[in-house]
């Protein structure tokens, strides 16, 4: 599998990005054909090689006539549908887009149609938004990862005024992705910077393992004084993962809590809705033994189950975080023994082989049915769902 990942050590921005594609080799001027197809008034490109605190990088520039537009999105989208782009390239577009034009009406209380786009909608962030869609499109990459974003501190002046940083749309974009401190006192993630990692990339997180083709650096237009003002885009190949999905860790410890108030908990959260919970004995300062309380939820769910465990367990805090999970193929199977059929979860490795898991409750239950014993019905089961020797 083909990927890419966007190691955002100092923010994002548009140009950032299109600068970053063409430094890994994505032809300037196939860009440069999609963006004349848009019918923006002498819109030009330029890439330069520069250096960022001795780095070197590739910035984009966005020459163009002055203009006093405010657009909507309507006007954006249907200049992409009316370009010579293909359909991937104008789905992806669009889709950056709808991603900014939901936030825009989400922090000014209005609808989508009618946001004006201001910043965004100038002329310099058109080329930048719509040149990434192609440039991610000409990279063929079959997956996007993302290193946690850096947002800057301190406050910017925009079409509404001065504002803090993160802008209200970037934090908006920036929901649920996992955020990096800095202490740089500028804007190092721009809203249509947080777009189109927020529309593109399927996982937050470190570097994953993966053999590295191509490295490309994208400048921003500012020098910083602490670190090289760039991002970085490794491109490479990993071998196909297993299925997973990202889901949220909650935890806490508690050392004044009684076993039945923990026990009571736990089971509160699964009957909520949480994917997965478990207790782990600890010690915390003074040797206090404790007890550490582990919850594994979907996004969805988790305000309401680290409510839950405020309210159940009296805790002050709750540790929370995104993990990653791979998940190997999984189906249920009905099997025959000699006391009946049982329900078996089979799972399929990588090699092809099988891993059989009976069903505890069915396997209990024809147990106390025919007087047997647990492990009896269980060792049954999975010799019933092993295929046989050949």
């Amino acid at each position: 599998m083909r990927i890419a990942y966007l190691d955002c050590a100092s923010g994002i921005s548009g140009d950032m990005t299109l600068g970053a594609l063409v430094d890994a080799g994505v032809p300037l001027e196939r860009i440069q054909a999609g963006i004349d197809s848009l019918g923006l008034a002498a819109c030009r490109l330029e890439a330069t090689e520069v250096r960022k605190r001795g780095f070197r990088a590739t910035q984009i520039t966005v020459h163009h006539e002055p203009e006093h537009a405010h657009r909507h999105l309507h006007h954006i989208t249907d200049m992409i549908d009316a370009s010579q782009l293909t359909d991937s390239q104008k789905q992806l577009a669009r889709r950056i887009f709808t991603r900014l034009g939901e936030a825009e009406a989400q922090v000014h209380g209005t609808t989508i149609r009618k946001v004006h786009f201001h910043e965004v909608g100038a002329v310099d962030s058109i080329a930048d938004i719509v040149g990434s869609a192609i440039g991610w499109d000409l990279l063929g990459v079959d997956r996007v990862e993302c290193s946690p974003i850096p947002t800057g501190t301190g406050f910017i002046e925009i079409a509404h005024g001065r504002v803090s940083i993160p802008a209200p749309a970037t934090a908006e974009l920036l929901k649920g992705i996992p955020l990096a401190a800095s202490d740089v006192a500028a804007e190092l993630t721009t809203p249509t910077g947080a777009a189109i990692v927020a529309t593109l990339s399927s996982r937050f997180g470190p570097l994953p393992a993966m053999r590295i083709e191509r490295i490309g650096c994208g400048a921003g237009q500012r020098d910083l004084d602490a670190q090289p003002n760039l991002v970085r885009l490794l491109v490479g190949t990993v071998d196909e993962p297993l299925p997973g999905d990202e889901v949220w860790q909650l935890e806490t410890n508690l050392d004044d809590v009684s076993g039945e108030v923990i026990a009571h908990c736990a089971q509160q959260l699964l009957d909520s809705g949480a994917l997965d919970v478990y207790t782990t004995p600890i010690q915390m300062k003074k040797n206090r033994p404790a007890v550490k309380l582990s919850v594994l939820a979907e996004r969805a769910d988790l305000e309401r189950l680290e409510g839950l465990v405020f309210r159940e367990t009296g805790t002050l805090g709750v540790r929370r975080w995104l993990v990653s999970r791979h998940k190997l193929p999984r189906r249920i199977e009905t099997v025959a023994t000699d006391w009946g059929p049982v329900e078996v979860k089979v799972a399929q490795l990588a090699d092809g082989s099988r891993r059989c898991a009976p069903e505890f409750e069915a396997c209990r239950r024809l147990a106390q049915q025919h007087g047997v014993p647990l492990q009896q019905i269980y060792d049954a089961a999975r010799a019933a769902c092993q295929p046989p020797a050949t």
